[in-house]
């Protein structure tokens, strides 16, 4: 059963209360605790309870659930969000690299930035507590609680880190002294955390190995080995700075350092044996959204939302026009992939079909809905689907399911592109292979998966191919952006998506046998589209019992709309992180300032 993770007792409530000073204003010094510390952290049934205290900032209305999950990550040359993609709009403005410190989206004293340092706050109490009080040793269940602290304050630290840059480093709990501080060069917050988490990996069980981590809602050693590594190739890669777009200057976080870590963390991984890749893409999507949680799996670790809480599906999923048979909330669809994106994908790959749907759910007649076919620019992610939960959400705004924030592919994906880099493209190709092994029906194996992966003799040849493969394998999963700045392909990845939405849209290029017509008609359950003309070549009338559909309507994909993935004349690579909103500039006694021309 799925934790719900804003549910405590009132003794650990009454130990956090004095952090929940900080949703009001997250300067604010918290009052002394309630309870004693000594008691709470040398208890594992109260310690418990204090960590899990850690995650509850991140289902607040205005932090993960409602600002940080729906808006972080857009737009890539694979994401946008279409609905806002205007200057002007406060939402929109977030993700066309157009945000200001006064977006009205996110300029609260209860947004994401002060849940996160609520977030820290609650972490840096029990590490403190644990450590004093608590003989937190590897193989006990203290110990477990202080991996999990640790590396929750990780995963804070580094979703900052990815919206903000540089942003202030608070260790500690907050005292009268350490108030007010100015923000801390991110590299040595990169430092301290993935030295925490090297810690973590010691005092966490691999998945199954104890009661703790039989559930994807708890921490494990293999998500925090591959947090770890994602975090080392982050650390290293390109980013912008105060200075300009480079890599790190500190040669502690070096290429050839973080590289290593990252390949021996994702090596640690794959030998466990206790995680691996789902059987199919489709079973994946399916278990997820049918929220299975035990660990073992493809998911190595997921913010845990109760039923509800959370607007993962309510913002990502396949939309619903209305109530209907599937869902009681008619929502989803306020983004998707870019309409060229399932067009790059080889059509025999099991991906593209979950990743890229060209349909919605239809107002609903007497309850009953169907699918119904959308214009060329109104792609919506596939994996999320409503109608494959095993719930039936009747919640106004949200939906409960998990936000999935790691899983092993991207472990294989890690390995490859960190062992091409060291050892060479034979070293990165095992990791790669698998990843398309299961891309693909076996018949296809040898030449989709073992030629294609033989020809690609050079380290460029590689790396460029894992770029794609991270496109095929992560669309949707808003990972994109993180990626695209750290191999310093932002802009220019930016500048190509428009390019190839123009040629989509004029049919032509890569895109001129796009057909411009799709045939359409109702499978016998009269609710699922059979779909003829979406495959490149599909240009012959299937017959009567077909409707068409215009797959070139000049209203649909417009320069427009094209032009507005990011706001004209700006470079997103002088737009890389949103600025710190203006109430907490205000409120920072003069410590904190924006950079990159904000």
């Amino acid at each position: 059963m799925k934790y719900r993770i804003l549910i405590f007792g009132i003794l650990i409530a009454g130990f956090f209360s004095s952090c929940k000073q900080m949703e009001n204003d997250f300067l604010d010094a918290p009052a002394k605790s309630t309870l004693d510390e000594s008691v709470i952290f040398s208890t594992p049934g109260l310690a418990r309870g204090a960590i899990n205290g850690i995650m509850e900032p991140m289902g607040q209305t205005n932090s993960y659930r409602g600002r940080y999950i729906p808006f972080y990550g857009f737009n890539t040359d694979t994401e946008w969000n279409y609905n806002s993609s205007t200057v002007g709009n406060s939402t929109g403005e977030l993700m066309i690299y157009a945000a200001t410190p006064t977006n009205a989206q996110m300029n609260s004293t209860n947004n994401a930035w002060a849940m996160m340092y609520l977030g820290i706050e609650r972490a840096n109490i029990c590490i403190r507590g644990l450590r004093n009080f608590g003989n937190p040793e590897p193989g006990t269940e203290l110990g477990q609680l202080l991996g999990e602290a640790l590396t929750l304050r990780a995963v804070y630290y580094a979703d900052l880190m990815k919206a903000w840059g540089d942003v202030p480093a608070r260790f500690e709990p907050i005292t009268t002294e350490t108030l007010y501080l100015p923000k801390s060069s991110r590299d040595l917050v990169y430092k301290q955390i993935i030295q925490d988490l090297e810690e973590a990996a010691t005092l966490v069980a691999w998945p199954n190995e104890s009661a703790a981590t039989t559930s994807v809602e708890r921490i494990n050693k293999a998500f925090v080995k591959a947090f770890r590594a994602r975090l080392a190739m982050a650390a290293s890669g390109f980013q912008q700075y105060p200075d300009g777009v480079r890599r790190t200057n500190d040669p502690e976080l070096s290429v050839e350092r973080m590289y290593k870590v990252a390949l021996d963390e994702c090596r640690d991984v794959i030998a466990s044996g206790t995680a691996r890749l789902e059987s199919t893409f489709e079973t994946l999507w399916k278990n997820y959204n049918e929220e299975k949680i035990n660990a073992g799996g493809e998911s190595l670790w997921e913010i845990p939302f109760a039923d509800g809480r959370g607007r993962v599906l309510y913002s990502f999923a396949i939309r619903h026009r209305s109530v209907d048979q599937y869902t009681g909330q008619p929502r989803g669809g306020i983004a998707g992939p870019l309409p060229t994106v399932f067009y790059d994908f080889d059509e025999s790959d099991s991906r593209r079909d979950i990743t890229c749907v060209p349909y919605e759910w239809a107002a609903a007649v007497n309850g009953v809905s169907q699918q119904q076919l959308v214009g060329l620019d109104l792609w919506y992610f596939g994996k999320y689907r409503y109608e494959w939960m095993n719930r039936y959400v009747t919640s106004t705004n949200d939906d409960g399911v998990n936000k999935l924030y790691m899983r092993y592919a991207e472990v294989l994906l890690l390995a490859a592109e960190a062992a091409n880099e060291i050892e060479g493209p034979a070293a990165g190709a095992p990791y790669l292979k698998e990843i398309r092994y299961r891309a693909f029906d076996a018949a296809d194996h040898a030449e989709k998966v073992d030629a294609y992966v033989a020809a690609l003799a050079s380290k460029e040849d590689m790396f460029q191919a894992i770029v794609l493969e991270n496109k095929y394998e992560l669309t949707g999963e808003m990972e994109r952006k993180q990626s695209l700045i750290r191999w310093n392909l932002l802009q220019a990845n930016l500048d190509e998506a428009k390019v190839k939405m123009t040629n989509l849209l004029n049919r032509t290029g890569e895109y001129a046998d796009v057909p411009t017509t799709l045939y359409y008609k109702y499978k016998e359950d009269g609710e699922t589209l059979e779909i003829y003309g979406l495959n490149r070549d599909e240009t012959t009338d299937p017959g009567a019992e077909y409707s068409a559909f215009d797959w070139a309507n000049p209203t649909d994909l417009t320069v427009e709309l094209i032009n507005s993935l990011y706001k004209m004349g700006v470079n997103p690579d002088d737009r890389q992180f949103w600025p710190i909103w203006q109430v907490f500039i205000d409120a920072s006694n003069g410590q904190l300032v924006n950079d990159y021309g904000y």
